[in-house]
């Protein structure tokens, strides 16, 4: 067995290039993909969902890192070019930005494995042994170092992540694996509707995390194979895997812990599941540890004064219970209670924020009361309005309701004009 230790692992990624697929449209996002792709959406306070792969990768030791976009990409590029624009290619380590420009074809990327191939002269260009292709739209910590050692000590010629889910989670929503006793993948279904169980438990399945490790040359071989086929889909999951896992090694590397032991990780496409995964943020102590120092979540960060709290009446005091409050924000006489607020938004008096998302650069006016809510960038809550109390109003003022109850609230659902920071 290969000598797994740190100086080998460093090795490994110094040899690897990673893609991230940032593309996606995040269609069951509704209004909050309108005008940024997924992986642009906001979360945790302060960051943005591209965020949490490249600054994997970069913690990993991966320095070598391009990123696909296409779908309503500006908002991506821009916060990408501010926040990981500043790396040293003569040293060896960028984030570049590769938008869909018709290498290949007359198409843009028609799926995810036709994104890579249209990008194969750029990858053959950094001459690496190994290729890592990542999802650019999940939430998550994890050292891709051990992902690349165990991909060579197995043999495979793909490795691809995966999780243990609960089966009704990954119905419809993950591409889903069956393995041997030594995670040889045997089987491979894209979004079943009923999704094979794992052995001796069938309620849980193994799901695909979207993130491969594929040997170089034959990542390009299959690529170019799948090409000259008239009836791919030019999908990793659909096409690429179901193809290669009756003649070639191709293993399941199972995520059962992050830097930190905690096996989390979330697919937030959903407006339930984004406003979840934002409201764990707040517990005392969230799954995610975002202010562990020796993995941190790098981003683009304006600069902004401290939040602030005040006032201190009987009826008016600023405060936050529970609740994360990011820079640039002024809590002006109200209550904040189980919210994630973000940058640059201002509370004005008299009102009561309950289980918020408030995404950057809002304003809410006097006497509001908002429970159960995203609140998307830019929007002015209009003074003494009521959200999330009855669903019937919230719906019939144009509002978005949820599955589970959230309200979801953009500048066009309010009549304000989009354009300026309201555009991702």
């Amino acid at each position: 067995m290969a000598d797994n230790s740190s100086r080998y692992i460093s090795n490994l990624t110094r040899d690897t290039y990673a893609l991230i697929l940032a593309g996606g449209k995040g269609s069951r996002l509704h209004e909050l993909t309108n005008w940024r792709a997924k992986p642009a959406l906001y979360f945790g306070g302060k960051f943005r969902i591209i965020d949490f792969p490249l600054s994997n990768c970069i913690n990993s030791g991966i320095r070598r890192v391009g990123v696909v976009t296409q779908y309503k990409s500006h908002s991506l590029i821009r916060h990408l070019v501010r926040g990981w624009g500043h790396f040293k290619k003569e040293l060896g380590e960028s984030v570049e930005i590769l938008p869909a420009s018709q290498r290949f074809s007359d198409s843009w990327y028609e799926g995810t494995a036709d994104a890579v191939f249209q990008n194969i002269d750029i990858i053959r260009d950094e001459l690496p042994k190994y290729v890592m292709i990542l999802s650019g739209d999940h939430i998550y910590r994890m050292d891709y170092g051990n992902m690349l050692a165990a991909h060579v000590e197995s043999g495979a010629k793909m490795t691809v992540s995966c999780m243990t889910v609960p089966i009704e989670e990954a119905a419809g929503a993950f591409g889903v694996l069956s393995v041997d006793e030594n995670y040889r993948i045997n089987g491979f279904e894209e979004k079943p509707a009923q999704p094979t169980p794992v052995p001796h438990n069938d309620q849980m399945c193994l799901a695909s995390m979207g993130n491969y490790v594929f040997d170089t040359e034959f990542l390009f071989e299959q690529l170019r194979r799948d090409a000259e086929n008239t009836g791919s889909q030019r999908d990793f999951g659909k096409d690429i895997i179901p193809s290669i896992i009756a003649d070639n090694c191709v293993y399941a590397y199972p995520f059962e812990g992050g830097t930190d032991g905690t096996a989390y990780w979330r697919d937030v496409g959903t407006i339930d599941s984004f406003w979840e995964a934002n409201m764990e943020m707040v517990a005392p102590v969230p799954q995610l540890n975002l202010y562990d120092r020796q993995w941190p979540i790098w981003t683009y960060q304006e600069q902004l004064p401290p939040a602030k709290f005040v006032w201190e009446d009987h009826d008016r005091r600023g405060e936050a219970i529970n609740s994360v409050v990011s820079g640039g924000c002024i809590i002006s006489g109200s209550t904040l209670r189980q919210s994630l607020v973000f940058s640059n938004v201002r509370v004005h008096s008299y009102g009561l924020i309950e289980d918020a998302v408030i995404l950057p650069d809002v304003e809410i006016m006097r006497h509001c009361k908002l429970r159960k809510v995203i609140i998307d960038r830019g929007c002015t809550i209009p003074e003494g309005m009521v959200i999330g109390y009855n669903h019937e109003e919230d719906r019939a003022r144009g509002f978005r309701v949820s599955e589970k109850g959230v309200v979801l609230v953009t500048r066009e659902m309010l009549g304000q004009p989009v354009g300026g920071l309201g555009n991702g």
